[in-house]
């Protein structure tokens, strides 16, 4: 009776697929929350079953390719009991100097939502530098009030069901927590590649649609004077136009961005952006020479 009446009055959202080797270390640090929801995509390792012995509510997601997808779905359909929903992806992990700020400012009632900020480790390093920290993200906010934008590719094939470069857009203001949010994949590089390869898919898209004059402001838009991702969004229309990205981006990373002081791991992951970069670049060219129409097989 004890540790119920010490539950947090939050209702969690994981966002899973085949995630069995993170999902106990995520479900464990979110444990002190009054409601847990994980919803899977047909995982074909243990995770459902991970979910549901660590007390988890488990929800079936169905992705058919079009608008919603798994975050927006989640939103719109899973019985909260709680009006703050704080989501959380398997690799990330929410600290008990976390929690209990949580706590806190959810009995005010100035703000909406909350943006963490994401520690990202790598190679079990913490990737400082390289633009990497701090990392903000709006993950906290009163479900009713936010919703993931739509940036109309949700048809691109093999992205994954889950949204990734969407941001949550959020009728009210936010605020900034101070303590941080930990990001660690308990997989190998294998895992890291895999994820990326999905992503690169998604980015030659988008990078098709801007060189089209198409864009991908979304409802957030994009502006030099606006805020984090306004300004990355007006700085990526001039990006896809500069040559020599992949040196580019682990110029920018691991010299200017002083990814270098992160040490080796620091390397490995600047080296990494700078292959994804030439992924991206391959699959545009493709994109363009076969008239805009991926050439990838399962």
């Amino acid at each position: 009776m004890h540790k119920i009446m010490n539950k947090i009055p939050v209702s969690v959202l994981i966002p899973a697929k085949n995630e069995e080797a993170n999902l106990p270390a995520c479900l464990a640090s979110v444990a002190i929350a009054d409601q847990i929801f994980v919803v899977d995509s047909q995982s074909s390792d243990r995770t459902p079953a991970i979910a549901e012995e660590l007390g988890a509510e488990l929800v079936q997601f169905y992705f058919d390719g079009k608008y919603p997808k798994k975050k927006n779905w989640s939103l719109e359909n899973l019985s909260f009991r709680h009006d703050w929903v704080l989501i959380v992806d398997c690799d990330e992990r929410i600290t008990p100097e976390l929690w209990q700020e949580i706590r806190q400012v959810i009995q005010q009632s100035e703000y909406t939502g909350y943006y963490l900020n994401r520690r990202v480790f790598f190679l079990g390093a913490w990737i400082r530098h390289g633009g990497k920290y701090p990392d903000w993200n709006l993950r906290l906010f009163r479900h009713e009030y936010g919703r993931y934008e739509s940036l109309g590719t949700e048809h691109i094939p093999n992205t994954g069901d889950n949204e990734v470069h969407e941001h949550v857009v959020l009728k009210g203001k936010a605020g900034y927590l101070k303590q941080d949010m930990l990001h660690e994949d308990f997989r190998n590089i294998y895992h890291w590649l895999e994820r990326h390869n999905r992503y690169s898919n998604w980015e030659a898209q988008v990078r098709l649609d801007l060189l089209n004059g198409k864009g991908d402001e979304g409802s957030i838009g994009s502006s030099f004077l606006g805020d984090a991702v306004q300004r990355k969004r007006f700085l990526k229309k001039i990006w896809v136009r500069l040559p020599f990205k992949p040196l580019l981006r682990f110029l920018l990373f691991y010299i200017i961005q002083l990814g270098f002081l992160d040490g080796r791991a620091g390397y490995i992951y600047g080296r990494l952006l700078s292959q994804y970069e030439y992924h991206i670049g391959v699959k545009l060219y493709e994109l363009q020479k076969f008239q805009g129409q991926l050439n990838l097989r399962k």
